[in-house]
């Protein structure tokens, strides 16, 4: 069996400098993930900010089949070629999964090509999910609803794609409702956004988000990684419309009418 080959991205910066985060995650956030959707079918590794080129130096990047991203503090310390590095394998098939504040990191906005703007409040209240497309692979083994107990409010309008696909919809205790999960495709690559996760909370313990989040690597997982090109073709018919000197079936033509 082929295992997928996930790289878990954090930050790592909050567990370092305030206890109560390191309390909840001691092992970070990216080892919280890790442990919770551990399987034999996953080979997973964890990178931080922090670690040499960003955690992401291009042999990682070249190995990896799907990319979970979480950060929050320090999108703008993220190098810009990092950013493009990891947008050219999205678009050559990698899988990208971006979770919570992450909708503010440069990666989710080079993909979505959206500002990722929304309302927030963090004000401890209850969260709850929607699963309404009980037929994607993602929410596969997720009931109608879930709840979490405490998380940071999101709320719209969330500046995301008209062309994403919702299968999450979440109600916040205060009243606000927001997409909360949706994937699209780029390239060859699927991304997926999923917004359970602040760090003071204990969500990345919760069943349902780690359910979410290991369907999510499957779904993602890439059908193949091939390089975005821009190939000039031959003509597979002989191209009879444009007139005397049209090019032969198989033959590609210079700008300059020769053959090549």
């Amino acid at each position: 069996m082929n295992k997928i080959k996930v790289t878990i991205w954090n930050e790592f910066r909050h567990e370092k400098q305030m206890e109560e985060v390191r309390k909840i995650y001691p092992e970070g956030i990216h080892g919280a993930i890790a442990q919770g959707i551990a399987a034999d079918d996953l080979e997973i590794r964890l990178a931080a900010l922090d670690d040499p080129e960003q955690g992401l130096p291009d042999e990682v990047i070249a190995s990896t089949d799907v990319l979970i991203w979480w950060g929050h503090c320090a999108h703008g310390e993220v190098r810009d070629e990092l950013v493009a590095k990891v947008l050219k394998r999205v678009q050559e098939g990698m899988g990208l999964i971006v979770l919570h504040s992450g909708h503010a990191s440069k990666i989710f906005k080079a993909v979505t090509g959206c500002s990722g703007a929304l309302k927030w409040r963090e004000a401890e209240e209850k969260e709850r999910l929607w699963n309404i497309a009980p037929t994607h692979p993602i929410t596969q083994g997720i009931d109608e609803y879930f709840e979490l107990p405490h998380e940071e409010m999101y709320g719209e309008r969330f500046d995301i794609p008209k062309t994403a696909e919702t299968i999450f919809i979440s109600w916040f205790e205060g009243g606000n409702v927001f997409r909360s999960g949706f994937t699209l495709e780029r390239g060859y690559g699927k991304f997926f956004y999923f917004q359970p996760g602040h760090e003071t909370y204990r969500n990345f313990y919760d069943k349902n988000v780690l359910k979410v989040i290991g369907n999510a690597v499957r779904w993602a997982k890439p059908v193949f990684l091939r390089e975005m090109a821009f190939p000039m073709v031959p003509a597979l018919e002989e191209i009879r419309s444009t007139g005397f000197g049209a090019p032969k079936a198989g033959i590609i033509q210079n700008i300059d009418g020769s053959n090549k």
